[in-house]
């Protein structure tokens, strides 16, 4: 999960039909699922941190703060699961990049950070929320080739190109137009946390990454002199039990 600032409501009132705030939040995000950060270029859903569906939350239905984005596996998997913010690690308002680990087979566990500050629990709960914990799916072609459908393959093929584009970066260290296309490849590509990861050496790239994707560096959860994470996360809207990581 990619850390985000929303940032204040563009309205000054509640969205009387939350579909509305898609546009809004598209600019202030990105086109990414705010949980499995694959870029949706079509039924990106508005996704309500609480759920719609649930009469406690009935009032929250039209307001930004409530509001992310989701692809349609996050969405379908989360449906109407009640969220109790203090039991869940969210890119809004938490460091969720220190609270995970992201490996080359497309899986996500529960960082060692989070595990030794007493978050292993949390963040296990936040992966399983929104089905981040699930495998891979066998869905091979007629040659017997895996096709990429689920999000743990595609986890996969991201890492695969940024692991090349490291490679070309380390071969030419000092191209700078090289580095403004990975950069751009990276922004096509999505899953930032994949991309943090694998160039963990390099500074250069890792500010630039969190400055190219919407709504991170607003966060306030990276330091941008080194590219690396702030924890606990500022929290620079005060949102409800944030900053836990």
């Amino acid at each position: 999960m990619r850390p985000i600032r929303r940032g204040a409501s563009p309205r000054h009132q509640d969205y009387a039909n939350y579909t509305e705030a898609k546009p809004d939040l598209v600019a202030r995000l990105g086109p990414y699922c705010s949980f499995c950060e694959r870029p949706v270029v079509t039924q990106l859903a508005v996704e309500h941190v609480q759920p719609k569906g649930l009469p406690a939350y009935s009032h929250l239905i039209g307001r930004w703060d409530n509001f992310l984005l989701a692809c349609v596996n996050c969405n379908s998997t989360k449906t109407d699961k009640d969220v109790v913010l203090s039991q869940v690690l969210l890119p809004d308002r938490d460091n969720t990049f220190v609270a995970f680990d992201y490996l080359p087979n497309g899986t996500i566990t529960a960082s060692a950070q989070a595990q030794a500050t007493g978050f292993g629990e949390t963040a296990n709960a936040s992966l399983s929320l929104t089905g981040l914990d699930k495998t891979a799916l066998n869905t091979p072609d007629e040659n017997g080739k895996q096709v990429a459908l689920d999000r743990v393959r595609q986890r996969m093929e991201a890492w695969l190109n940024a692991q090349e584009a490291l490679s070309s970066i380390q071969a030419q260290p000092g191209n700078a137009i090289l580095r403004n296309t990975v950069v751009k490849l990276a922004i096509a590509t999505g899953f930032f946390s994949v991309w943090m990861t694998v160039f963990a050496s390099d500074a250069d790239m890792r500010r630039s990454l969190v400055q190219a994707f919407p709504g991170t560096e607003g966060s306030g959860c990276f330091d941008l002199a080194t590219g690396n994470p702030v924890s606990p996360a500022p929290n620079p809207d005060g949102l409800a039990a944030g900053g836990k990581i």
